[in-house]
């Protein structure tokens, strides 16, 4: 049974969500929480100074050199204007005028002036020169090479032509590049549309090894080094971070060097063991920002679905406030076929290729083995044509397939911050 008390808290947009497990036979995962830095601040200095493999970063960077820097977009919950400033107080002879901060916004739409201002804070928002990816326009964007896998790739014109380059994000599971964070905020974060849809390509995805944890031998991962230094980087800067969003530590230097690092430190903190599959698995996309929208969504569902059995319940609390979302294409590819699995037949042939489409397979290949119900704000008659269940209340639902399964002792797995744990049978 539940030994944290009856009530326990899901994360669920900015406010949560109170889940009663009294009477259930729950087991409830969590990552080993960590304990934030005491002074963030002086453990950046620390990290800068005397960082894997390199030079100290205030020893790379001239001041008459100009710079890049690309950072997360809104969606991620890197805290840039904590970041920032300590980076600019490190490079202080560095002029303003020669820094661009790039957004790396992936396929996602540009984040709005208010949403830039809350990632970064108003004083770096009124000094340094900000803009936002956009991998459709290819004006904004300058060849970088091609890369070994055979396709060309374009980047951000002003990180392609910066004399100096700095990647910023941090470390987490994921679940199709093993963990996020290194040349990621790169490729696929300031990528042409065209090479992002390639290497999202429906065999990469659909390899076993593209899934959580996993490094080597991750064609995903490869695609990603592989393209994400066809320019030289200067120095990352890579974090991991509790449930309270706070800083637990610092992975910065050489980038394969650093993410490595960082990959052993998130898989030893965020990775929990279960000795065997559940029935019923409630889940979430770890509250605000990341579950904006159903997009994002799939993270979550993907962490619970290891744990999950056959023809098993995922039970998703998300809130999904800014719909599916309505730009790109993911809303229209869930909503164009009537069946899962006349989707999964459309996106596996050769000749289909859209945007998108790699968070279409990922949900899918949940929904071919489990079903999935929802608890968010969309639409319910949407949620039910993107072949998912919508419910109105968590607690109601686990109820329901207990009886459903005629064992009201049935064990039921929680993952209350969702792929900030990732579980697995082993």
């Amino acid at each position: 049974m539940n030994n944290e008390g009856d009530i326990v808290k899901l994360d669920y947009g900015t406010e949560g969500l109170p889940l009663n497990l009294g009477g259930i036979n729950a087991t409830i995962l969590r990552p080993r929480y960590l304990e934030g830095l005491p002074d963030e601040r002086a453990a950046f200095i620390e990290s800068v100074r005397h960082p894997y493999s390199t030079l100290p970063l205030r020893e790379l960077i001239a001041s008459d050199e100009s710079l890049a820097i690309a950072i997360p977009d809104i969606t991620r919950a890197l805290p840039s204007d904590r970041l920032l400033p300590w980076l600019f107080e490190e490079l202080k002879g560095l002029k303003p005028e020669k820094v661009t901060i790039i957004v790396g916004t992936g396929t996602h739409r540009g984040n709005t002036p208010d949403e830039l201002l809350q990632m970064v804070g108003p004083e770096i928002a009124a000094k340094y020169r900000i803009v936002n990816h956009d991998c459709r326009d290819s004006s904004t964007l300058t060849h970088a090479g091609r890369s070994p896998y055979g396709y060309d790739v374009s980047y951000t014109a002003d990180y392609v032509k910066a004399d100096r380059r700095i990647l910023m994000g941090f470390i987490e599971p994921h679940f199709m590049a093993g963990f996020s964070g290194g040349y990621k905020a790169v490729f696929p974060g300031i990528a042409d549309l065209n090479a992002i849809q390639t290497y999202h390509g429906f065999t990469n995805i659909a390899h076993p090894e593209s899934t959580w944890g996993i490094l080597e031998g991750n064609p995903t991962q490869s695609h990603v080094r592989a393209a994400g230094s066809l320019l030289s980087v200067d120095f990352l800067i890579n974090v991991t971070l509790n449930t309270d969003r706070q800083i637990t530590g610092y992975f910065c230097g050489e980038v394969t060097a650093a993410h490595e690092a960082g990959c052993i430190f998130s898989r030893e903190t965020a990775m929990a063991r279960v000795e065997e599959a559940f029935p019923i698995v409630v889940t979430t996309n770890s509250g605000y920002p990341l579950d904006l929208n159903l997009y994002q969504t799939v993270k979550g569902m993907s962490a619970a679905h290891p744990i999950t059995k056959e023809n098993g319940l995922i039970i998703t609390a998300s809130r999904c406030n800014n719909g599916f979302p309505e730009h790109g294409a993911f809303k229209e590819q869930l909503l164009r076929w009537a069946t899962v699995e006349e989707t999964w037949a459309a996106i596996q042939s050769p000749d289909f290729r859209e945007p998108d489409q790699w968070q279409t397979q990922k949900l899918l290949q949940i929904l071919r083995t489990c079903r999935v119900s929802l608890r968010s704000a969309l639409d319910p008659n949407l949620v039910q044509r993107a072949h998912l269940t919508p419910i109105g209340d968590v607690r109601t639902a686990i109820d329901a397939e207990l009886m459903h399964l005629g064992r009201p002792d049935a064990p039921v797995a929680v993952i209350p911050e969702g792929p900030l744990t990732i579980p697995y049978v082993g």
